[in-house]
């Protein structure tokens, strides 16, 4: 009773007792260990997380120089390094004055970003030299040390899945715009020393925005991650998800990493602070432009930029026969010929020239006619007021400028007739140019044709 009468013969109610497996057509098959849409069998291995061959698995990245405490070294000298860069850019763009007069504002939708410009001064006469050229020579030295970071934490951005909480989105977030925001600001900056402007827009304009948009990130990436960076550096702690889960064999430890780093960083310093020196020492900036034209030597053998032919500038119009300077003020214009302008009392002032590209040359001594002379001629014999300055110039950037009452009133600021003892050239600004105690250099306007103080 119970048991099946004959081996193999199934009964009306059920399976025989030789054959326990539910029939094909109910229940769910047993794998075979093969994926049903190839011939080969199933690796998990294979999937994004884990194939070693996809830069999504820890795997893929091997190099034993990776490491929080590698990552946190460069991170900390990158916060100082760059928050100098910061501080030092918006003092530049502050150099310009650009609340003065729309021609100096290359940023007119800046709004609030401009919530801290103040009026330029003239003391030091020495400080856009300074501050232009830090801000320039240390971005160029701190090129490998970015590109290091970036190599550091690169397996970072490939981590699946993209965002595991709200906190780790935003980290991701500010991750990318701060990756994005690195590398446009120093690109767009080497560029920029380089006189090649291959980039859409004015280079102002770009700088300016990158330039928040990136420090915005690079604030909010700090927080998350100094006091980490700190402890780490400290203790030497190597644990974290950039260590190498699969080490290759090291072929140099991380300390001889970072001073591959620094000689990097070294050698482009050594390379471009000549930049901001005289002959021979400017000889050694052999990554830094040497002007448009080569300058040569004597009284007006410093660099030089914007050349005449460059600007359209002909000799012939700069002649004593078609030349004039016309200056307009309160009480009407006056026209005078170059000679006329050396009847006028002349001055003599020792100062430099230093341009947004970061170069700049030792003092220069100039000789001409101050500019509030020039403005007493019109009308303001006491406080002078702003004034707005024309070239011949007849294309191309800052062929006009405004310069404010305080730098017009400085009794350094000339509209030069003579450097070092000689006669301006063509190219340094034949017949008369303006040079003004610590102002950018595009400011100090050369081939200069019309002077208004008063109306900007």
């Amino acid at each position: 009773m119970g048991r099946a009468p004959f081996p193999g013969v199934r009964p009306a109610y059920g399976r025989t007792m030789r054959d326990p497996q539910p029939s094909p057509r109910r229940g769910p098959q047993p794998s075979s260990g093969r994926d049903p849409r190839s011939s080969r069998p199933h690796d998990p291995r294979r999937s994004p997380l884990h194939d070693p061959r996809l830069p999504t698995s820890p795997g893929f990245w091997r190099s034993p120089l990776r490491g929080p405490w590698f990552t946190s070294v460069l991170g900390l000298v990158l916060l100082v390094g760059i928050t100098v860069l910061f501080v030092t850019g918006l003092v530049s763009y502050a150099a310009y004055n650009p609340d003065l007069a729309p021609v100096n504002d290359k940023t007119p939708d800046k709004g609030i970003l401009g919530f801290y410009l103040f009026a330029w001064p003239t003391d030091p006469h020495w400080l856009y030299r300074l501050t232009q050229g830090v801000h320039v020579t240390l971005g160029i030295t701190l090129i490998p040390v970015l590109l290091a970071k970036l190599w550091s934490v690169v397996p970072r951005l490939f981590t699946l899945p993209p965002a595991r909480s709200l906190a780790h989105a935003l980290e991701r977030i500010s991750l990318l715009l701060l990756v994005g925001g690195a590398l446009f600001e120093f690109v767009t900056g080497v560029l920029n020393i380089q006189l090649d402007y291959i980039f859409p827009g004015s280079f102002y304009t770009l700088h300016f925005y990158g330039a928040w948009v990136f420090f915005s990130a690079f604030v909010v990436h700090a927080v998350l991650k100094v006091p980490t960076a700190v402890r780490t550096v400290r203790g030497a702690r190597e644990e974290g998800d950039l260590t190498a889960a699969r080490p290759a064999p090291p072929t140099v430890s991380r300390r001889g990493a970072l001073w591959t780093v620094g000689g990097g960083s070294l050698l482009l310093f050594v390379t471009s602070v000549g930049r901001s020196f005289d002959q021979p020492l400017r000889t050694t900036a052999l990554l830094a432009p040497h002007g448009g034209a080569d300058p040569g030597s004597g009284p007006s053998g410093f660099q030089i930029n914007k050349t005449a032919a460059y600007a359209g500038i002909s000799a012939a119009e700069t002649g004593d026969e078609a030349w004039r300077l016309v200056v307009t003020g309160r009480t009407g214009t006056v026209r005078l010929s170059r000679s006329q302008l050396l009847r006028l009392p002349l001055h003599s002032s020792a100062l430099p020239i230093a341009c947004v590209e970061g170069w700049s040359t030792s003092d220069q001594w100039w000789r001409g006619v101050r500019l509030r002379d020039l403005a007493a001629l019109v009308g303001y014999a006491g406080a002078p007021p702003d004034v707005f300055v024309e070239s011949l110039q007849r294309h191309g950037g800052f062929r006009r400028a405004a310069l404010r009452a305080n730098q017009v009133a400085d009794p350094r600021s000339l509209l030069a007739l003579y450097v070092n003892g000689e006669e301006l050239s063509l190219d340094h600004g034949h017949p008369a140019r303006v040079i003004v105690p610590a102002a950018p250099g595009v400011l100090n306007t050369k081939w200069v044709a019309r002077m208004t103080f008063g109306e900007l």
